[in-house]
């Protein structure tokens, strides 16, 4: 028996989607459990394509809904998957996936069906496509809109090795290809020898809507065999005569770009860059798109191949809501109904103390702007955008864009909350110190999933800013110990000549349920004592600190008569040089704490001030490894890393043993 989603068009209220017996048109066997390898879906017919796609389906449906995972993206590219793996010869072809949301049917179609259940776990799958887990992930995927620059980069590669044969593909979606490093690698790719195949896999804005019969009848034509095969023909011989160079070529495809465009009445942004240009086509006909990837994939010059998708397609719930279904979390596969974890005295999302403190802040001051690249559920901007849309700016996949966007507001006496990601800002680094740091514009950046992420992995962990912000002038970087915190600092930072100032915090709920107090504003560059101590210093900074301080609390149980200081440092800089030299004149051990890289961190600059200015203490720095971390649970990989409850006592064991 085999069972698929089939998507319900009528109201019902108890089901998404029927489980339904198809033996009798489609065979009784389970395709998808034959496949073990791109090879073995060659086998197949293309008529079997089908069902192999409605088995993906089911099987990312009834795994997803027990083990979160990117959903409804990966529902949308599943026709796409099977069709370039039926056509293209992976591993040796190259895939380019970019971001990687979409990418689990490929998973599984790539020897790791059996290994699915593992994803994102620790130890398991990888949350992302990654070279290091498989031979057909052929690039890191996990941040947008870098796949064409690479695959064009392959593609290249290929052809002064002299391997002719392979094939590179690069899939996109239509919020990455918004991307400005996108753009860059389509405008390198127009004029440089290269046989690339961008994929453009569009499910939401229309770049080359369908016009009808004249549509229809030229992507037939363009893709067909006969007619590429005489276009072929027709440029050998030209060669042959010497009547063809590369300028030749480029103005042969303008011109057959200006009289298609003149025939359908619309401009084509990408043939408007000398791409060869196909569609759009249906994204969920497999066999019309495995019939037109095999007439398409041998020719010559870049050229991409637009399909339309539905965002969470097969599954109505996510078909409706695709934004919320992103990346829904658990959810009962029956009757869609997600599971919310939920109740009154739990603490709140920080991202949510974030959209709610900028909401307050926006009530009292006219000049605050919001500002997101495409996370606006994920950061917490939905909430002052519902209040203030004209004053809340979604830019898309575009941190460079975003940072100095914020820094013309800021330059014309506007307050920009430009709120990224982590890992995210790390894109945009010579924009913050060109754009923004240098004239020392006031632009508040709220740096979100700072630290460890959990299941997202070594893509998305917020690792590096400490280190890499510390260095740069005129930035005043800060981090809460809990939400009353995080609200004050928001509020210091939009006073009057703060200059550009970082706020950066984890992913994940905070500490407190009666955390919205009145703003009250902090002075830059001052920590707190959150407990007296007598034997060592601690150092923390961040929320991080409630872990030391709860460790401390079990350090000093199991050990009578020692006793630990711990100092909420707040900020990174200006660091607090009152409290340094406090401790410095006072404590001969000392342990920092941080969520963030050792090398370069807190604990760096802490080391730094005692030898500048003569203090001689044992430093012992606990934070991330000079590696980058793998997937997991928050919880585990904070053990891995040795910055758990128990490595803090351990730490707080070895210092006190070593003599002064």
């Amino acid at each position: 028996m085999i069972y698929r989603p089939i998507l319900i068009t009528s109201q019902c209220k108890h089901s998404c989607f029927r489980m339904k017996d198809n033996s009798k048109s489609q065979g009784s066997e389970n395709l998808l459990k034959q496949i073990n390898s791109p090879a073995d879906l060659k086998k197949l017919t293309p008529e079997q394509l089908p069902q192999v796609c409605d088995e993906l389906r089911w099987m990312m449906i009834d795994e997803l809904s027990r083990n979160p995972g990117h959903f409804s993206s990966s529902l949308g590219a599943v026709e796409l998957t099977v069709a370039l793996h039926y056509v293209f010869n992976t591993p040796d072809d190259r895939i380019v996936w970019d971001v990687g949301h979409q990418a689990y049917s490929h998973k599984i179609l790539t020897g790791r069906r059996d290994m699915f259940s593992t994803n994102r776990k620790f130890g398991g799958l990888r949350p992302f496509p990654s070279p290091d887990e498989s031979e057909y992930d052929s690039f890191t995927s996990g941040h947008a809109s870098n796949s064409i620059s690479a695959a064009l980069g392959m593609a290249v590669a290929n052809r002064r090795n002299g391997n002719t044969s392979r094939r590179v593909v690069a899939v996109i979606g239509d919020g990455a290809i918004g991307g400005g490093l996108a753009f860059e690698g389509i405008n390198n790719a127009s004029t440089t020898d290269n046989d690339l195949l961008i994929i453009l896999n569009d499910n939401n804005m229309c770049i080359s809507q369908s016009v009808g019969g004249m549509r229809s009848y030229l992507t037939q034509l363009q893709t067909s065999r006969s007619y590429n095969t005489f276009r072929y023909y027709v440029a050998r011989v030209l060669n042959k005569l010497g009547l063809m160079n590369d300028q030749r070529r480029r103005n042969i495809i303008r011109y057959n770009n200006r009289l298609k465009m003149k025939l359908m009445r619309q401009n084509n942004l990408f043939e408007g860059m000398d791409l060869r240009y196909f569609g759009p086509v249906d994204g969920h006909n497999v066999q019309n798109l495995v019939r037109i990837l095999s007439n398409i994939k041998n020719m010559h010059g870049p050229k991409l191949l637009h399909i339309k998708t539905v965002k969470g397609k097969g599954y109505e719930p996510a078909e409706k809501d695709s934004e919320n279904w992103h990346a829904p979390g658990l959810f009962d596969k029956e009757t869609g109904e997600r599971v919310i974890k939920s109740g009154d005295d739990r603490p709140p999302l920080l991202q949510d103390v974030f959209g709610e403190t900028l909401l307050d802040l926006m009530k009292e001051n006219n000049r605050i702007i919001g500002i997101t690249p495409a996370m606006v559920l994920g950061c917490g901007m939905n909430i002052p955008m519902k209040v203030f849309p004209k004053r809340c700016f979604d830019v898309g996949i575009a941190e460079g864009h975003a940072v100095t966007f914020a820094g013309g507001l800021a330059k014309e006496g506007m307050i920009p909350f430009c709120n990224i990601y982590s890992s995210f800002l790390q894109r945009a680094y010579g924009n913050l110190i060109h754009d923004v740091a240098i004239d020392n514009l006031n632009v508040v950046f709220c740096l979100d999933r700072a630290g460890l992420v959990g299941e997202d992995g070594p893509t998305h962990h917020g690792a590096f800013d400490l280190a890499f912000l510390r260095p740069i002038p005129n930035l005043t970087i800060a981090s809460p110990f809990d939400e009353i915190e995080m609200r004050n600092l928001m509020y210091t930072a939009q006073l009057p000549d703060q200059g550009p100032f970082v706020i950066r915090y984890p992913r994940g709920h905070g500490i407190l349920t009666d955390w919205r107090k009145p703003f009250e504003p902090i002075v830059v560059g001052t920590g707190r004592k959150i407990r007296e101590g007598a034997d060592v210093a601690v150092l923390s900074i961040g929320p991080i600190g409630n872990l030391a301080n709860h460790a401390i609390e079990l350090w000093q149980k199991e050990n009578p008569g020692l006793s630990a200081a711990l100092y909420d440092m707040r900020f990174l800089k200006p660091i607090d040089t009152a409290i340094l030299h406090e401790v410095g004149k006072g404590f001969k051990k000392i342990l920092t704490i941080e969520n963030g890289v050792i090398a370069g961190g807190m604990g760096s600059a802490v080391i730094e001030f005692m030898a500048d200015n003569g203090y001689t203490p044992a430093i012992k720095r606990l934070g991330l490894p000079d590696k980058f971390v793998e997937h997991g649970s928050t919880p585990q990989l904070l053990h891995i890393c040795n910055l758990d409850v128990e490595a803090v006592m351990a730490a707080l064991d070895e210092l006190t043993l070593k003599p002064n």
